[in-house]
């Protein structure tokens, strides 16, 4: 991506007025820079680290058990917790974590409301 050195608005590629020749083009000013050799420009970004918002593996260390059935391999038993996830004025999120197979799932309560 390259800028006007005069107006600083984003240069795009296109045809000289007076030849054939291909430019990149200022839209909002009469600047033109000729393209003579290929252009080409790489920059790697750092990733950051992500923080683990749900806890991670010491958010199940002291959860209480439920009998829910695991979608995998649909054994009785399951640790549960619950966490709002999405706005206030919506249900918790209940998620699952099998004792079995340590399989890891989520159910999102519905709530009805009768006016």
């Amino acid at each position: 991506m390259l800028f006007c050195p005069y107006c600083a608005n984003n240069l795009t590629i296109g045809d000289r007025e007076d030849s054939n020749d291909k430019c990149w083009i200022c839209p909002t000013c009469p600047y033109q820079y000729i393209i003579e050799r290929q252009i080409s420009m790489r920059t790697h970004l750092k990733r950051k680290e992500v923080d683990d918002v749900l806890g991670g593996k010491e958010a199940w260390a002291n959860v209480d058990k439920i009998d829910a059935a695991c979608p995998k391999c649909d054994y009785r038993k399951a640790y549960f917790r619950q966490l709002q996830i999405r706005s206030a004025d919506e249900p918790m999120t209940t998620f699952y974590k099998c004792v079995d197979c340590a399989h890891q799932w989520r159910e999102v309560s519905i709530l009805t409301i009768s006016v």
